[in-house]
């Protein structure tokens, strides 16, 4: 229907509801008088929208509460008083209702109104009655597709009817009129690639404008997209139009299996070695490159030991076979592997049904000359350390692939301990082994072999031999000679002995000290722990030199003894622990003597002065000659270790460093001389714990100083080291920035005193030979002391 027309249409059947409601508002007063008089009613008053009548008669209300004129009508609401405003007026005196502008239906679409009936003097006559006034719909909105362009995609091979996406419009006029009716249609259709596709591949339902498949052939290997054209019109298609556009893509699918080409392939590896790329296998697939319908993957046969491996090449799609495990020769010259392709994703059920695609790919294994295999490395030996010189230690250490000549050499001997075969490779030992040498470490002495082919291609191998400790030494007894004091009152009546063992745990301590048989009526021996004895008289002996055999054993398997003879000097001890001479010994016993033994005595003392005299001239000689910096030493003579030590030389820290000497740090607190007579003792030496120097930092902090020694004697040095290591960081322990405190170091020792400082004697009147009998180790001290 034509716009004008229905807009006449309108137009009239309003001017007829008008005509009816003047009439009725005309004759308000019933015919009766005994009639009840109802409310004013108004019906619904429709106008067309965008009207260019203005103003525009809607309606005329009247009420029989007016006579004569006298009184008037008021109107309110939206579009009078309310916003929007200025869109309706009233005459009060008629009440003709007019519409003063135009009216817009997608913004306004109905006015809800009051009219009241009102005295001159502004009192309402009766209830006030609603007017609706709706506004009418024309078809002034053009339909508008909510996107320009459409996106959507199809998988290729789809069968007609597939539905592929959906387009939408929208229409401002009324929805419930025929003014947003809308229709959909397709008005054009390009391929991509052109000219590609040039029947109809898609239609559109008009209503709900989805767009589905029409007719067979979508190969994405021909066709990739299309290029739709759409309209979309109101009215059911006979209003107004827009235009949009869809593209439509073709989606690939697996409908291409892959395929090798050709199916024969040969190539060449060389052994012992490893290929990362041994050859290309080619293969042609009919799906877009790049993804999972093109990829290929391959799988290999006939490899047990996998020997080979196969990767695809992301660009190319070949397949690059590679070698990851070295080939044999000699054990096998050629390998036929079965290569088998597919594709990541599995193929389409709409795929031609074709069988896997195979190829076969044989592989020439080229032979070279390998090093000579060895046996193991590194090659381990088990030996006692005692081992005879030609021993045999080790044999079959190498073999050659080739089964060429072979020659072997020993690369690393720093003792020159082993000898090798040079044909036939047999280790053995050169000369017995020592486990004492510096090269073993943890019992393991290393060596290195050599093996070489006839063609110059040689391996080595490193040799570890480990050591058996086994009793190759007697212990030696220490020391050979020593005295015994008599007087038993007053000190130890015993000489204590010690052993030493050159070989290591467990074929060393404990030992065993025995006496023979025929001597153990006199002597007997006390075991005091592991590695010391005392020997002792059984019975009351005179003085004199006694030679006492003495058995000492280890503790290895098995046993080994040796025989020595200790020279004990039995005698009456002075005060120090030292034997007396023969005068004082008579001088220090009841016994009465006679005149000429009181001259005899004399004679000997004086003579032993004039002695001590010479002897500490000529000391004084030489010390003099000595020199210190740019002066000479203080004479440090022991004669005067008693008097005031003054070193000049010295940076000592004020008047502290010149204090006399204290004699008393030296004494023994337990070492009291009594004088004869019971006068007290001759020296004031105090008991207890000794002054302590002011100058030295004792409240500092000392270092841990390691307490436990190495299990294992080639560790001894190290154990060392941080000892000494710890000792030089102790802020505790001397050198300070004065001399040299010695204190006594207390009770317990099983050797003595070793201090000649309370000594009367000197280093003049000691014997020293017997170190000449104490072995090796003290051989140094023997030429120190002994007699020039």
């Amino acid at each position: 229907m034509e716009p004008r027309l229905l807009m006449a249409c309108v137009m009239a059947a309003l001017l007829c509801g008008v005509w009816s409601l003047d009439a009725k508002i005309m004759n308000p007063w019933p015919k009766a008088t005994g009639r009840v008089k109802r409310d004013w009613i108004i019906p619904q008053i429709k106008v067309l929208e965008n009207s260019k009548h203005v103003p525009e008669h809607l309606v005329q209300v009247k009420s029989d509460k007016i006579v004569q004129g006298k009184g008037l009508y008021k109107l309110e609401g939206p579009g009078i008083d309310q916003e929007p405003k200025n869109l309706f007026e009233i005459d009060e005196k008629n009440g003709v209702i007019w519409s003063k502008q135009p009216l817009d239906r997608e913004k306004y679409q109905n006015f809800t109104l009051k009219v009241y009936a009102l005295s001159p003097s502004g009192e309402l006559l009766e209830t006030p009655t609603t007017i609706e006034i709706v506004v009418v719909d024309m078809n002034d909105n053009r339909p508008a597709f909510t996107q320009k362009e459409f996106s959507g995609s199809v998988p290729e091979l789809s069968v007609p009817g597939t539905s592929v996406m959906t387009v939408s419009a929208t229409d401002a006029d009324d929805p419930n009129s025929y003014h947003a009716s809308l229709s959909y249609s397709i008005i054009s259709q390009e391929s991509i690639p052109d000219n590609a596709m040039k029947k109809t591949m898609f239609g559109i339902n008009n209503s709900t404008g989805v767009i589905y498949t029409r007719d067979v052939g979508l190969e994405r290997e021909v066709v990739k997209a299309f290029r739709l054209g759409l309209r979309v019109a109101d009215m059911a298609g006979d209003g107004l139009t827009s235009e949009a556009v869809a593209v439509i893509h073709v989606i690939d699918i697996n409908n291409y299996a892959p395929k090798i080409i050709p199916s024969m392939y040969h190539m060449t590896a060389v052994e012992n070695r490893e290929v990362a790329e041994l050859g290309r296998v080619n293969v042609t697939d009919g799906d877009e490159p790049g993804t999972g319908n093109w990829e290929a993957k391959f799988f290999i046969s006939n490899d047990p030991r996998g020997y080979f491996a196969i990767r695809t090449d992301a660009e190319t799609n070949q397949g690059i076979l590679s070698v990851v495990k070295p080939l044999d020769f000699e054990a096998q010259k050629e390998h036929k592997l079965t290569l088998r392709v597919e594709n990541i994703n599995p193929l389409s059920s709409k795929a031609p049904n074709f069988p896997v695609s195979t190829a076969t790919v044989i592989i020439y294994v080229v032979n070279e000359n390998e090093a000579p295999y060895l046996t193991e490395n590194p090659i381990h030996i088990v030996v006692p350390e005692n081992v005879a010189p030609g021993t045999s230690l080790k044999n079959n250490i190498a073999f050659d692939p080739e089964n060429l000549g072979m020659s072997f050499e020993v690369t690393k001997d720093p003792e020159n301990w082993l000898e090798i075969n040079k044909h036939t490779g047999e280790i053995s030992a050169k000369r017995s082994f020592n486990m004492r040498s510096p090269h073993v470490k943890n019992k393991i002495y290393t060596a290195g072999v050599k093996v070489t082919d006839a063609d110059g291609v040689s391996s080595t191998a490193a040799v570890h031999i480990t050591l058996v400790e086994t009793n190759d030494f007697a212990p030696r007894l220490y020391p050979l000679a020593g005295s015994i004091c008599k007087n038993r009152d007053q000190f130890s009546s015993g000489l204590v002995l010690t052993a030493v063992d050159e070989d290591l745990p467990p074929h060393a301590a404990p030992f065993l000290f025995e006496i023979p048989e025929e001597m153990s009526v006199n002597w007997t021996m006390a075991q005091i722990n592991n590695t010391h004895a005392v020997l002792q008289p059984e019975v009351d002996l005179p003085q004199g030199l006694y030679t006492v055999p003495v058995l000492v054993s280890d503790h290895g398997r098995p046993t080994l003894s040796s025989f020595a003879e200790v020279n004990v000097t039995l005698c009456v001890c002075d005060f120090f622990g030292d034997c007396k001479s023969e005068a004082a010994a008579l001088l220090g016993s009841t016994v009465g003597i006679g005149f000429i033994a009181i001259i005899i005595i004399g004679m000997s003392g004086l003579l032993v002065l004039l002695l001590l005299l010479a002897a500490g001239l000529r000391t004084t000689g030489k010390r003099r000659r000595m020199k210190k910096g740019k002066g000479l030493l203080v004479d440090d003579s022991e004669d005067d270790l008693r008097g005031n030590v003054f070193n000049y030389d010295e940076q000592g820290g004020g008047e502290e460093d010149e204090n006399a000497f204290n004699i008393n740090l030296l004494c023994n607190p337990n070492d009291v001389l009594m004088a004869p007579g019971n006068f007290g003792p001759m020296y004031n030496c105090p008991r207890g714990e000794q002054p302590i120097r002011r100058d030295a930092p004792h409240h500092l902090p000392a270092p841990t100083y390691p307490c436990r020694p190495p299990a294992d004697p080639t560790n001894i040095e190290d154990f060392i080291d941080k000892g000494r290591e710890a000792a030089d960081k102790d802020p505790n322990v001397p050198p300070y920035d004065t001399a040299l405190i010695y204190k006594f170091e207390g009770d317990g020792s099983v050797a003595g005193s070793l201090s000649s400082i309370a000594s009367s004697s000197t280093d003049d009147d000691q014997d020293y030979d017997y170190l000449n009998d104490w072995g090796p180790r003290f051989q140094k001290l023997a030429d120190m002391y002994g007699p020039r």
